[in-house]
């Protein structure tokens, strides 16, 4: 199960394509909403979450993903129970992903320490002592980042592959038909 963390203010493009982008692809995605389930992103477009933040079944969880947005990434911030669950996520062994802004949470939880990562432009000193890349997606490990809203189909595609295997990303890239530059 893939878990994708919705904090008011957070980028909508961000969110929803990746999650069609898996769903496509056959995985089991759940938006999982901070202070509830109906959350606004930063453009006004509220999305019902499946689940709150609290709920989140740890059980269940392979991977969790924090789209941008500065409204969103502050919004995990403020959230103990958000904080908590990326941690755990990350310490027990479990796929993290975040693009955009969100990466500049996970550095701030220690998780891009000495690692290969992407954020959105100009957030580069927010990301301590981790090796920025020039690229739109960059995987390192269990850590998967984005740049921006731009790399959101790139990033779910990304995240389709290291799920499902390559094969099910280009059928799902395929049948969207779409190019990357």
């Amino acid at each position: 199960m893939v878990y994708i963390l919705l904090g008011t203010g957070f980028e909508e493009v961000e969110a929803i394509a990746p999650c069609d982008i898996l769903r496509r692809g056959g995985v089991e995605v759940a938006f999982a909403g901070i202070g509830g389930q109906l959350v606004a992103g930063s453009h006004g477009i509220a999305v019902k979450a499946d689940v709150t933040v609290e709920d989140i079944d740890r059980e269940k969880l392979d991977m969790i993903v924090l789209p941008g947005g500065l409204g969103g990434v502050s919004s995990m911030e403020k959230s103990a129970a958000a904080r908590d669950v990326i941690r755990w996520a990350w310490d027990n062994g479990k796929l993290v992903a975040a693009i955009c802004a969100a990466p500049t949470l996970l550095s701030q939880l220690g998780i891009t320490e000495g690692k290969r990562c992407v954020c959105y432009p100009g957030l580069e000193h927010e990301m301590g002592s981790a090796k920025m890349e020039d690229a739109a997606t960059v995987q390192d490990g269990r850590l998967l980042t984005g740049r921006g809203p731009g790399a959101a189909i790139d990033f779910g595609l990304m995240l389709l592959k290291v799920l499902r295997g390559e094969q099910a990303a280009q059928q799902v890239q395929t049948g969207m038909v779409y190019h990357n530059a």
